[in-house]
């Protein structure tokens, strides 16, 4: 265990100094690092250290965060926090800057991306290797090498040159030469009075050159200004014909600073506009009831079998386009109806040889719930789907097209980003609606690029796209998150007309919502912990609450200036960055509140669909007809009026009102489904407010007197009909010579067509067909007749190891402590052999293992041992056996935490372990 007075040497070091909770925490934010769970510290902070999980904890920086690491790339190895406060605000000072300093360099710490006490800052080696500036990997900083990696491959008597056109002595060697330069140039008062005497040309070249790129080109030849600047070394040659401006140089140029603008705070997102509650609450709930109608109206288009599924799968841009015109919506916005009813299992391909798309199972089971349960499962899918239909109709990493309903649409940062975009608009009052620019500028300061900034990258995407897709989708009203809308999400918020409900704020611990003011610094070296049971723990208590208390309160305070009164007596004194080892003794700034849990978000659901209810139109059971052959639907209709309407009318229009319209078509349709003429009149009349109109009433008896005069069987086919004057009135209409039908007998017509054609071909003529079976029965269509096998909605594609819940938090640090406490426990030493320290495993032989097992049986001694499982692979643990018998040992392990049983064959030896350690 390391000693908690001796500053660390490495990140491994700096882990054991840490408490539980300052694990836990680096656990939680990066938990690529237990997947698997390490076997002790050493592992951890190597884990730590691999390229794929640095860049993937940098990602996840904030903006004000990633400039400090990048500041610390760019500053000495190991860094000062005074160094390193001024490469963030400067000579002249920021106090935002100071202010929030401390918040980015503990969140780097940590993420153990940063190690060691204030006075040794040391940035882990991989990520000072990515954010270090070179000629092919530009610093957003601007800054070029130092004066000692531009000057490495110059001749020493160049370097005394430069030294001499300096104003310096010459020295006797190069590394002094070059030290002495470095010292004129970090020299705010001598390298004042140097540039004082530059000519204006020359001070107009490092103009351009101060914020980067500081590489730039010359002659063979150069100007005079330049050559100025050569001399002096202002500008150090890299390559034949380029130059670059120092590291020192440009700093001093910048006044001390790293960036050009910091940016300590997260921009506000601000209200464009203003709506009252109950507006956006009811457009809210308008939308979604056109959207439920929306995905209805799709299915239902489906319902005998939707287009067939590409070959490489998904959706023709054809069929997608028919479906735009049969939705009357863009073609953009039918690929999100479509990607949405997928996503939430109510579509799928039906799996045949001749594969289409068709509706689920599942889709008859949601038209059986009520309208708002039927929403929130829509929202729920969509929050949680990595499925982007705003990608549908572009090009993949092979240049093929994006198809709606194919392959290639996941994107792992889509619910991630929707859950963010959200939660911003939550976070505004009531009614409130923020500017599409707000919320981006937001998110690029919560997950900036780490290269050059762009406005079309995949999350500013992802944000436009979650903003338009909430707003067809009926989570927001008028650009404003809604009232269920808030429910959805677990976030507190204002029912319908304003009234409080509550809420859920599950935080994720220090994230990007942005530092606020603390107070400043204290000039020390770092905390001095002492040792608690569960690790190192500073001391704590009232005192030291009312201490932070009074901290607070001077927030204003600057670095060296803290009055004494706040430390406590007995405390131990901290840095200002210094937020580890002991983490719960710096409270944090709330962070953005974690996505719920599968059971949360069900609750939360439930929730939404309640508030929404009230707001949701009340289905009808009524129409009126009219003498035009139309139906008026003044809202929506009841499942099983609507269902038998669309079977026996046609949708003329939609919106507050639909109409539908009566054609002979129509009512064939319904004959078809198995409803009588006599069935129909009933129906019209029970659910009509006004009387049947007589055109209505003559259009079913005619249609139903027709209807099934012929049937259509399989020969190939064949008509049948009991007056042969209708099968001559057929065989004499020129429009049957494609039918190629010929007489069997009186009432028979055969037909080399197949039953579907003849059917199709028969109803173009004007006549009323029905087919029927091998038995002579009339075969009854239904409109929901396809349906494919049960299909389970599509998995979202993680971004990532998931976040570990607590519960695994707990024992992954319990088992690394365990892990680490048997790799660094000091053993005895063994006769002659000097004593183990947890290098290679133990090695005894099988007399030896058990006679030392017994022993400490007897005893109760820990022991060391090395282990070998069923799959190979090696492990240490220290154990106190318990009983050993037949081949085996039973003993409680201070790794795992539990009494275990382990084949003797298996220890490759063991050792006792040292006096003090037992």
């Amino acid at each position: 265990m390391s000693d908690p007075a001796t500053p660390p040497r490495s990140l491994a070091e700096d882990l054991r100094v840490r408490d539980d909770a300052s694990l836990t925490v680096l656990l939680r934010s990066r938990p690529d690092l237990i997947t698997p769970v390490p076997t002790d510290l050493t592992q951890l902070a190597t884990r730590a250290g691999t390229r794929a999980s640095v860049v993937r904890a940098l990602e996840r920086l904030d903006r004000f965060a990633l400039q400090t690491a990048e500041a610390l790339a760019v500053a000495a190895d190991p860094a000062t926090y005074d160094e390193l406060l001024a490469l963030m605000a400067g000579d002249e000072g920021d106090p935002a800057v100071t202010g929030a300093l401390p918040h980015a360099l503990g969140t780097l710490r940590e993420q153990a991306l940063v190690w060691g006490a204030d006075d040794r800052l040391r940035l882990v080696r991989t990520a000072r290797e990515l954010l270090t500036p070179s000629p092919q990997h530009p610093s957003p900083t601007g800054l070029g090498p130092t004066v000692q990696e531009a000057t490495a491959g110059m001749s020493p008597g160049r370097i005394q040159e430069i030294v001499t056109t300096a104003g310096l002595p010459s020295t006797h060697d190069a590394v002094s030469a070059v030290s002495a330069l470095t010292g004129l140039f970090t020299d705010r008062t001598r390298m004042t009075a140097l540039l004082a005497g530059a000519p204006e040309e020359s001070r107009e070249v490092l103009a351009r050159l101060v914020w980067g790129p500081p590489y730039g080109q010359v002659t063979a030849d150069p100007a005079a200004h330049l050559r100025w600047l050569l001399d002096r070394g202002l500008l150090l040659p890299t390559a034949p014909g380029t130059v670059v401006l120092p590291r020192e140089v440009a700093l001093h140029l910048r006044s001390g600073r790293a960036h050009r603008a910091t940016e300590p705070l997260p921009p506000p997102v601000e209200p464009a506009s203003t709506h009252s509650p109950q507006v956006v609450d009811t457009t809210a709930a308008g939308q979604a009831y056109t959207a439920l109608a929306t995905v209805e109206e799709l299915l239902k288009d489906w319902h005998e079998g939707g287009p067939a599924v590409l070959r490489a799968g998904g959706l023709s841009v054809r069929d997608l386009k028919r479906t735009a015109v049969a939705l009357d919506v863009p073609e953009p916005v039918a690929a999100f109806w479509t990607e949405l009813a997928y996503a939430a299992g109510l579509l799928a391909s039906d799996g045949e040889a001749d594969e289409r798309f068709a509706a689920t199972p599942a889709y008859d089971e949601w038209l059986e719930q009520p309208a708002a349960e039927r929403w929130a499962r829509l929202a729920e899918s969509w929050l949680a789907a990595t499925r982007t239909a705003g990608v549908v109709g572009g090009r993949d990493a092979k240049d093929r097209t994006l198809s709606a309903l194919g392959p290639g649409l996941d994107r792992s940062a889509a619910p991630e980003v929707r859950h963010r975009v959200l939660m911003l608009l939550a976070g505004l009052p009531q009614g409130a609606s923020p500017s599409p620019e707000s919320v981006l500028a937001r998110l690029r300061w919560e997950r900036p690029l780490r290269g050059p900034q762009r406005d079309d990258d995949l999350r500013a995407r992802l944000a436009r796209w979650t903003l338009n897709e909430a707003e067809l989708l009926g989570v927001t009203g008028r650009g404003a998150l809604s009232a269920h809308g808030r429910a959805l999400l677990g976030a507190p918020g204002a029912g319908p007309g304003g009234k409080p409900t509550g809420g859920r704020g599950r935080s994720a611990g220090p994230s990007a919502t942005g530092p606020t003011a603390t107070t400043g610094p204290t000039p020390t070296t770092g905390p001095t912990p002492t040792t608690g049971p569960t690790g190192p723990t500073t001391a704590t208590g009232a005192t030291a609450t009312a201490a932070r208390a009074a901290s607070a309160a001077s927030a204003a305070t600057t670095h060296g200036a803290a009055p004494a009164a706040a430390t406590p007596p007995g405390a131990a004194s901290t840095g200002p960055g210094d937020k580890l080892p002991v983490h719960h003794e710096h409270p944090r700034p709330a962070g953005p509140p974690e996505p719920l849990s599968a059971a949360e978000q069900a609750v939360a659901s439930a929730a939404a669909a309640r508030l929404l209810a009230p707001l949701l139109p009340e289905p009808l059971d009524h129409v009126l007809l009219q003498a035009d052959l139309t139906a008026v639907a003044p809202g929506p209709l009841r499942r099983p009026l609507a269902d038998t309407l669309g079977a026996l009318a046609d949708v003329e229009s939609k919106g507050g009102a639909t109409v539908y319209r009566f054609t002979p078509g129509s009512v064939r349709r319904a004959l078809d489904a198995g409803r009588s003429a006599s069935d129909l009149h009933a129906f019209l009349a029970e659910h009509s407010r006004t009387p049947v109109p007589q055109p209505l009433a003559y259009l079913i008896d005619d249609v139903a007197r027709r209807h099934g005069h012929l049937r259509v069987g399989a020969a190939s086919a064949y008509v049948r009909c009991d007056d042969d004057a209708v099968l001559n009135e057929i065989l004499a209409d020129k429009r049957a010579a494609g039918l190629r039908l010929r007489r069997l007998a009186p009432t028979v017509l055969a037909a080399q067509a197949d039953p579907a054609g003849l059917l199709e071909g028969l109803r173009a003529m004007g006549f009323a067909p029905a087919a029927e079976s091998a038995e002579g029965d009339v075969l009854i269509t239904r409109a929901d007749a396809h349906r494919t096998p049960p299909r389970t909605a599509p998995e979202p594609v993680p971004d990532g190891p998931p976040t570990p819940d607590a519960t695994l938090l707990a024992a992954a640090v319990r088992a690394i402590r365990a892990g680490d406490l048997a790799s660094t426990t000091p053993r005895k030493p063994s006769g002659a052999a000097p004593a183990m320290t947890g290098g290679e495993l133990p090695r005894t032989t099988s007399a030896e293992t058990l006679a030392t097992m017994q022993a400490a049986v007897l005893t109760g001694e820990s022991l060391w041992i090395g282990y070998v499982n069923a799959e190979g692979s090696a492990s240490q643990r220290v154990i106190a056996p318990v009983r050993v018998e037949g081949g085996f040992v039973t003993a409680y392990d201070h790794t795992a935490d539990e009494v275990r049983t382990y084949p003797l064959h298996r220890i490759t030896g063991v050792a006792e372990l040292a006096d003090d350690q037992i």
